[in-house]
């Protein structure tokens, strides 16, 4: 995925295959410091899992509270891990929550909010929107396809 391609992209969460470029210099600020989180969808089985692995890749404080409410609330404050910009890349998307759709649609709805509530300057640092970018790697790019049907139906409440 080029430059230009990763920023004409609508999409909050942007789904790649293996075989796709993307450049760093379109996903991250040119300079300053970045936090780049990278998770493995095999291991996310259930939400507890997920819950811990974001937990642990992003630092969460003590305080998280285990549950969907609580990882929106860590994902859009981050206060404990100040950067220019956050990249979280899912290794295996696909497999992510296997055998809950529900489970799955809800993250990957919190996942959208997260990236609109970063872009929009409004209560950020200094007033200036701070990159944060969600990339979800599949191995073939049918599986890719699969993917993004999938998170249209979760961003839409579509069943």
């Amino acid at each position: 995925m080029t430059d230009e391609a990763w920023h004409r992209s609508r999409d909050p969460l942007v789904v790649c295959s293996r075989g796709s470029l993307v450049e760093l210099a379109a996903v991250l600020p040119a300079s300053g410091r970045f936090v780049v989180a990278r998770l493995d969808g095999t291991r996310m089985t259930d939400a507890d899992r997920v819950f811990y692995d974001f937990s642990d890749a992003l630092l969460f404080p003590s305080y998280f509270g285990w549950n969907w409410n609580a990882l929106s609330d860590c994902l859009r404050d981050l206060h404990w891990l100040p950067a220019d910009g956050y990249l979280v890349t899912v290794d295996n998307a696909p497999r992510l929550l296997p055998d809950s759709t529900q489970d799955q649609h809800t993250l990957f709805r919190i996942l959208a909010q997260v990236v609109h509530h970063w872009a929009d300057p409004l209560g950020q640092p200094e007033g200036r929107a701070i990159p944060f970018k969600v990339l979800l790697l599949c191995d073939h790019e049918e599986e890719a396809v699969h993917l993004r049907q999938d998170i249209t139906r979760a961003l839409h409440n579509v069943r």
